[in-house]
């Protein structure tokens, strides 16, 4: 009897400790706090809010040769967010995705798939924390064209 009356404890008190950590990830981004541009030395995230958990993402990045030549990456599309962080799959590509997590003035940026899976030039990554300099709806502007 002793046994079963220790198994209620434990499962009682884990049971307590699951919703306080599931409290702690459920942060909320508001559009003000995700909308504008974010910088990562040349890298540049430019991010909308659509609403209905969408954001409209651009992302442009450049690698330095040694050379002194650039090599470059784009991608655009849609990223779905959840709490304070967005999973941002660019249009056109497989096995790459991109998570953004949202922070105070700043955008942690995690990049899964190399650069020529993401279609990004040799060496560019989007993978890095991106500071937060303009704040407001961003101009979203191709730059190949």
């Amino acid at each position: 009897m002793k046994r079963i009356g220790l198994l209620v404890i434990v499962v009682a008190t884990v049971t307590a400790i699951i919703p306080v950590a599931q409290a702690q990830n459920s942060k909320v981004v508001t559009a003000a706090q995700a909308n504008g541009v974010y910088r990562f030395y040349d890298n540049e995230f430019r991010i909308l809010a659509l609403g209905h958990n969408k954001l409209k993402v651009q992302f442009d990045g450049v690698y330095h040769t040694i050379a002194k030549s650039v090599n470059i990456g784009y991608a655009s599309g849609e990223a779905t967010i959840e709490g304070n962080v967005a999973t941002f799959i660019p249009d056109d590509t497989q096995g790459c995705k991109i998570t953004m997590t949202f922070l105070a003035g700043k955008l942690e940026v995690k990049q899964d798939g190399d650069d020529a899976t993401c279609g990004f030039g040799h060496n560019v990554y989007s993978t890095g924390t991106y500071r937060k300099t303009r704040s407001g709806k961003p101009k979203f502007e191709n730059p190949y064209k």
